[in-house]
């Protein structure tokens, strides 16, 4: 704190902050009544013990003390006389027509004022880990905490955990902690106190630049990086790149939908970490490339309609319950759905059925263009 007001309150702003704005005093603004909240330059001129006194010229004097001076004591023991500061002003007139002034509110004020044009700039900013939590990690930029998600770090720092687990994700944010990252100031709210940061964002111009060697409907080859409940990551590397011997570290997603034609639960029983893959790009967009292993493969769907029809009946192993009903394995990769109204309620339906357990169901309908089967569960 003590080094923010040093940086922001003697003389004259920070490089780079902007001197203008709803809050600062400006030279053609003499004539205009001063108000609360604004942010005023003075100049020491006496000190007493537990008070500083400002000329603020036309303005008249200004005085910090009580509360706000020993918020503020280590830095105004050591300001000599003569020497100008920023202050924000929290009295237009006190008992003894002094206007009250504090320095802490305006290193904060200045402080938003810096970011604000930081973002509004796009810049840079190196930052160290404070601390992480389940969501993401925890920073400081000019005495203001920040807070960069999972969601915005890079895809070489994403937590690549299987399973989503938390506690996992915990652990592997923990060790960033007391490190260095290069941030932008993703989003902020001076109003709310709300600083988020991005990693990802300073790789932005870099990524579009990479996807320009790509389109949708190429296959291209990677190799897995990382697994979680959602689908497996893949990194990539353009043919022009790889021929130069550079790497671009650009990385695409295969949700766990795409993975396969049949229903799965876990990327693992697809792929490994490490294994290197085909995929087809299936969307390009808000500068993510999207891939699909499945497209890759023959559809079990195609030919569906030759093998089974409405009102057949058949034998299938139980897969899955959700909310709708149940999914029953018909044949390799063939999946229909019995629906919760065969039963009446989820629990009637699991008294029923038992998962991994075969039964005798009906064909009510075949949609194979949406891969979609509907069952009628047939008493055994």
């Amino acid at each position: 704190m003590e080094e923010t007001l040093n940086q922001d309150l003697s003389g004259f702003p920070p490089s780079g902050t902007p001197k203008k704005g709803p809050h600062w005093f400006q030279e053609n603004d003499l004539l205009r009544p001063p108000k609360i909240g604004e942010i005023i330059e003075g100049k020491v001129i006496g000190k007493e013990r537990g008070a500083v006194f400002l000329d603020l010229g036309v303005r008249g004097t200004g005085i910090i003390y009580g509360k706000e001076f020993y918020e503020a004591k280590n830095i105004l023991k050591d300001l000599p006389v003569g020497n100008s500061i920023f202050a924000k002003i929290v009295d237009l007139e006190n008992d003894e027509g002094y206007v009250e002034l504090s320095i802490s509110s305006a290193s904060k004020e200045l402080s938003w004022e810096g970011l604000k044009h930081k973002k509004e700039k796009g810049e840079l900013i190196l930052v160290r880990i404070l601390g992480a939590n389940k969501g993401g990690l925890l920073a400081e930029i000019s005495g203001i905490q920040g807070f960069l998600p999972v969601s915005q770090l890079s895809p070489v720092n994403y937590p690549k955990v299987e399973a989503g687990d938390t506690t996992k994700i915990l652990r592997e944010l923990q060790k960033f902690i007391g490190k260095e990252m290069e941030v932008k100031i993703f989003d902020l709210d001076q109003r709310t106190e709300k600083l988020i940061l991005s990693e990802k964002a300073k790789e932005t111009d870099k990524i579009r630049e990479s996807l320009k060697n790509y389109k949708v409907g190429d296959v291209v080859e990677g190799e897995i990086t990382g697994l979680t409940d959602f689908g497996a990551f893949i990194k990539l590397s353009s043919p022009a790149e790889t021929a130069k011997g550079e790497d671009q570290g650009l990385e695409g997603l295969i949700h766990i939908s795409e993975l396969d034609w049949k229903l799965i639960e876990d990327p693992s029983e697809i792929v490994k970490v490490g294994e290197k893959v085909k995929a087809k790009i299936i969307d390009i967009s808000n500068d993510k490339i999207s891939l699909s292993l499945k497209a890759l493969k023959k559809d079990p769907w195609e030919d569906v309609e030759k093998k089974y029809k409405k009102g057949d009946m058949v034998k299938g192993a139980v897969t899955k319950f959700n909310p709708f009903g149940a999914f029953v394995e018909i044949s390799s990769k063939i999946q229909g759905l019995c629906h919760i109204s065969e039963f009446g309620t989820s629990s009637q339906m699991e008294e029923k059925l038992k998962i991994g357990k075969k039964y005798n169901f009906q064909i009510l309908e075949i949609r194979p263009e949406e891969h979609k089967m509907s069952l009628h569960f047939a008493e055994n």
